[in-house]
């Protein structure tokens, strides 16, 4: 469910939005929802009874492990810079 509401704001506030909104390309009306949205969301989340963020935490829980590469991967910036110099470097040709 949704529900309209009127807003009345300064011109500093009005221009802010505005010009943000279109930085990102959306309506102003969208981001001040948006970050209404995202302001309460936190108020609402602090306000969940031990049960409710029990079952949060085990939906999110889930999520672990869903990710299985089946091989290791390495994330040192170094290393990914050799396998890709190695990588331009062949001809791929097989001896």
């Amino acid at each position: 469910m949704t529900h309209l509401l009127t807003l009345e704001l300064n011109d500093r506030i009005f221009t802010a939005i505005q010009r943000e909104a279109q930085a990102v390309g959306i309506p102003p009306e969208r981001l001040a929802a948006t970050l209404l949205e995202q302001r309460f969301g936190q108020v609402f989340k602090l306000s969940l009874s031990e049960s409710e963020k029990e079952i949060a935490r085990a939906r999110f829980e889930r999520h672990f492990g869903a990710l299985n590469l089946e091989h290791t991967i390495d994330l040192n910036n170094e290393s990914i810079d050799v396998d890709l110099l190695k990588e331009y470097a062949s001809n791929h040709e097989e001896s």
